[in-house]
């Protein structure tokens, strides 16, 4: 298609009209100009959209097609150029962070919670996503900030620390791994595990860890939740990895045991990123502020 809004309103104001002549006038377009731009817009799309007669213009089935179309198209550009103008007054704006299940459950959601408070024009679209996913969508541009991992590769992008995020493995505190005073990944293997979510980003990276070794996660069931897991575990139901931040939470409660894993991949540490932070739109920088440590 090789047409534009002008082409669109001239179109409707045709339509509406009943004639070229005075859609052209509407549009402020000599006739002739109208006329060259309603057949290029029939020309690139191979069909007629205008019967035209003594009396005047009646559109086709095509014609009326194309002219829902474009009234649908016309009021979602008319939105457009409201919302942009907001923007630019600073009036509201809306920053696209992407994180991954640490940060989404043990972080975020104070941080979020009280910059939502202090930004009222502003709102947040959060997604919960495997960090080489967020690395990924930052480097397309489909996202303002992301938190991830240490462990993926962001280069090409910009990075700040935001939190030590070590992983620690919990278990029931009569379960036969409790007396052993550090352990390796795999050595839990042989044992049964309580999972998160199979779409949370924890649980893929965990799995993808166990796959690196050749072997498998035997979960016996998924928690929604670092603290259903933990309940789980406390009650015999098995292993579970989760972030030190999350036992943390349950200091004093000795219903289970922890102990921490030897792998450098379980040290993580998460970190903020973007494309360029000097180049975010103003609304998102207010938001990275908020979430860089001081």
């Amino acid at each position: 298609m090789h047409f534009d809004l002008t082409d669109l309103r001239l179109y409707l104001n045709i339509l509406d009209s009943g004639n070229i002549t005075a859609g052209a006038a509407r549009s402020h377009l000599s006739l002739a100009a109208a006329s060259a731009r309603i057949r290029a817009m029939e020309a690139s799309l191979g069909v007629d959209f205008l019967l035209r007669g003594r009396r005047g213009v009646t559109p086709t089935a095509a014609g009326k097609a194309l002219a829902q179309h474009a009234r649908l198209l016309l009021q979602q550009a008319e939105r457009l150029q409201q919302d942009m103008a907001d923007y630019a007054k600073g009036v509201k704006g809306q920053v696209r962070l992407l994180c991954n299940t640490t940060a989404m459950s043990e972080y975020l959601p104070e941080l979020l919670a009280d910059f939502l408070l202090h930004h009222p024009n502003l709102d947040i679209d959060l997604q919960e996503l495997p960090s080489s996913r967020i690395t990924h969508a930052l480097r397309q541009g489909a996202a303002d900030l992301g938190i991830v991992s240490d462990a993926v590769d962001s280069t090409e992008l910009q990075t700040r620390p935001f939190r030590d995020d070590p992983l620690v493995l919990v278990m029931p505190r009569e379960h036969p791994l409790a007396n052993r005073g550090s352990l390796s990944f795999s050595d839990t293997l042989v044992h049964d595990f309580v999972g998160l979510n199979s779409n949370s980003a924890l649980a893929i990276y965990l799995e993808e860890q166990a796959l690196h070794i050749g072997a498998r996660l035997q979960i016996r069931i998924r928690a929604d939740g670092f603290d259903a897991a933990l309940r789980m575990v406390a009650r015999g139901a098995g292993l579970a990895i989760v972030p030190q931040a999350a036992v943390e939470r349950w200091a004093g409660n000795r219903a289970f045991h922890s102990i921490a894993l030897a792998e450098p991949w379980a040290q993580r540490k998460l970190l903020l990123c973007a494309r360029d932070f000097a180049q975010l739109p103003s609304y998102a920088r207010a938001l990275l502020h908020a979430l860089t440590l001081p």
